[in-house]
């Protein structure tokens, strides 16, 4: 055990003299794979309590305004409940997050998995810790084919490796190419994903009231998670909770 240890040691630094590990924002040499520089860890908008307890929504509060009480719901959920059970980010969606997102999305900057894996479990540490298998959302396979991996599935995996749960990658399928939900509003993104998803046969009998984390890069509207979420209660989920590295926040 302490000469695997060893190993490993000498092979990190072997490995960190070839290949010095980069900020993830910037590209900065920085003390260990997977972070941030200072620079960009102060620019990155991180989310912290106090927030809503169902869709994990930062409440926007006035300087001396007192903090809601635990358990609180914001207004939009109190209104329209969503059909997940909790939602939880790291960060807001904009400035480094976004750049952080979309290379790791688009630009095939998949080692950035394991440290965005880290921050999550720390933002989602209940949620991880009540779970009992982890799944992400799930590409359609032409999009998969075009991209080559499922960026959601990345996360899945290496918060499966930190947190010690079962990853079950493909326990929903995406049945239809849907257009892209970037320029839609709530409504039509909610349109644009009923029916799209549904839970593979093969694992529709090991759902039976079990609670399952489910997996995505960032939420917008919250339209994709919530089809999910229904096909997976429907389907004999006990609860579905929501973990992403980022979503938007948008202004009061």
């Amino acid at each position: 055990m302490v000469a695997t240890a060893a190993l490993q040691s000498i092979g990190r630094r072997v490995l960190d003299a070839l290949l010095p590990p980069r900020c993830l924002g910037c590209g900065t040499l920085v003390e260990e794979p997977g972070a941030l520089c200072a620079a960009c860890w102060d620019k990155a908008a991180f989310i912290a309590p106090p927030q809503c307890a169902r869709c994990g929504l930062p409440f926007e509060l006035a300087p001396a305004e007192p903090a809601p009480a635990e358990g609180a719901e914001c207004a939009a959920c109190v209104a329209d409940p969503p059909r997940f059970d909790r939602a939880r980010a790291v960060m807001r969606y904009d400035g480094v997050a976004r750049g952080l997102v979309l290379r790791f999305k688009h630009a095939d900057a998949t080692h950035g998995a394991p440290g965005f894996a880290r921050w999550m479990a720390r933002a989602g540490a209940g949620l991880l810790a009540d779970c009992d298998l982890i799944a992400p959302v799930p590409l359609h396979r032409w999009r998969l084919l075009w991209r080559r991996y499922n960026q959601s599935a990345l996360l899945a995996l290496a918060l499966g490796r930190i947190a010690g749960r079962p990853v079950v990658v493909d326990l929903l399928a995406r049945r239809r190419h849907t257009p892209s939900q970037g320029r839609l509003d709530r409504a039509r993104r909610r349109a644009n994903v009923a029916g799209a998803f549904a839970v593979r046969r093969a694992h529709a009998a090991t759902l039976g009231g079990r609670r399952i984390l489910l997996v995505d890069d960032v939420m917008t509207t919250g339209a994709t998670v919530e089809e999910c979420a229904r096909v997976l209660k429907r389907a004999g989920a006990g609860a579905v909770d929501v973990l992403t590295l980022a979503r938007v926040v948008r202004a009061p």
